[in-house]
Parts: C-alpha cells; sequence; structure tokens
C-alpha cells in the first residue's frame, strides 16, 4: 500500500476500526471454543501504558511499520514481537508523551528527523498477565526515521509493509499453552517471527480499515 493512501485513509483516524480477522482470536484447541474474552473494564486496578503505532514511507513510497522483538529475559513478554511502548511515567504529560518517550528509549525514534504527526488514539487494551492498560497511539512519519535498538531491551527492530496486515495477508496457525490454557490461533509471519496478541489485533483491526 501507497504511504500516501494510507495517510488519507487514516485521517481522521476513527474512534473505533474493524475487526480483526476472526482467526486471530484464540480458541481451545480441542473443543474450538473461544476463550473467555477479558474486558478493559474489568481492568481497575491496570497500570496504565502506550505504543506507538508509526507509520512512514519507504524509498520506494510503501508504507511500513514499526516493530520490536523484545529481549528475552524471562519476563511476561520476554521475546514476543510489539509495538514500541511501555507504561506511563509520572513526567508524562498524556498517553501520546509516553508513547513517544518509551519509542525514543527503545528504538532511538526522533520525532524531529522523522517528521513524526499524531493521527489519535485507539480503544485500550487490557493485557492481563501484565496488568497494563495499553492505549495504541497512531502516528504518521514525513520521512522513514534513523532507528536503533535499545539492546537490553530490543532484539530486533522490524519494518513490515503495512500491505502485511491488509485483509488477506498471510497467517499461519499457532498452537501453545497460555496461562494453563491449551489454545490455537493465527499469527502474522514476520521475518520469521509471529506476531500474535494485542499487537496483532491491533495490526488486523488497522488493516481492515485500510483495506475496506
Amino acid at each position: 500500500m501507497r504511504f500516501e493512501e494510507a495517510v488519507r485513509r487514516l485521517e481522521p483516524l476513527p474512534d473505533v476500526l474493524p475487526d480483526p480477522p476472526a482467526a486471530l482470536i484464540p480458541v481451545f484447541r480441542d473443543s474450538g471454543e473461544p476463550r473467555p474474552r477479558l474486558s478493559l473494564d474489568q481492568a481497575s486496578t491496570a497500570r496504565p501504558a502506550a505504543v506507538l503505532v508509526l507509520l512512514f514511507p519507504d524509498e520506494h513510497g510503501e508504507a511500513r511499520l514499526v516493530l520490536t522483538e523484545r529481549v528475552d529475559r524471562g519476563g511476561h513478554h520476554a521475546g514476543e514481537v510489539s509495538f514500541p511502548g511501555g507504561s506511563s511515567e509520572p513526567q508524562d504529560e498524556d498517553l501520546v508523551a509516553t508513547a513517544m518517550r518509551e519509542a525514543a528509549e527503545e528504538v532511538g525514534l526522533d520525532p524531529e528527523q522523522a517528521g513524526v504527526r499524531v493521527l489519535g488514539q485507539l480503544p485500550g487494551h487490557w493485557i492481563p498477565v501484565s496488568n497494563f492498560a495499553v492505549t495504541p497511539v497512531v502516528a504518521v512519519a514525513a520521512r522513514r526515521p534513523r532507528l536503533v535498538p535499545q539492546p537490553t531491551e530490543v532484539a530486533t527492530i522490524l519494518e513490515p509493509p503495512v500491505s502485511a496486515f491488509l485483509p488477506g495477508g498471510e497467517l499461519q496457525w499457532v498452537e501453545r499453552q497460555v496461562r494453563g490454557w491449551d489454545l490455537r490461533y493465527a499469527a502474522y509471519p514476520v521475518e520469521g517471527l509471529a506476531v500474535w496478541g494485542m499487537t496483532a489485533m491491533v495490526l488486523g483491526r488497522l488493516g481492515a480499515w485500510l483495506g475496506r
């Protein structure tokens, strides 16, 4: 997808994006029944956090996104693919500031160098295992950002094309045990890694909107 077209379709950013592919939603491996859904309304004690969903043009004018493979340090989200982001800090003016600060810390994003412009925020997601209420902040960059991974947090910076997440994009099936449940779900393959969970849901919703 051309970057200019992606920006045109995201302005103005809708309050709610369409549903992602149903295959991304985990089901019990044996029965095929959906895993119990968890609502942000249940997260009364959740810690606020934000991630940056940043689109930028590559050298051919195609729209790409910034993702990270997290360093495997044995924590809840070790080794997962995610957007740059993290928990809110007292000095952050708002969740947009949180997303931008975390992106600067994790991948060295310089908003001025890249010409970053924030389009808005998407509805939040509750991550029960780490008890974060995560708000995706959507932004676009006028030019490709110069990114450098923070070595204690980011193993690899990924720059997949937005077209990978449009309707009909490639999915691969994953079976694994999560919180004692044997689950089966689809994930987006990106450079040999599987993108699943909240990150995949956001990408699937974004792709559904851009491909409408």
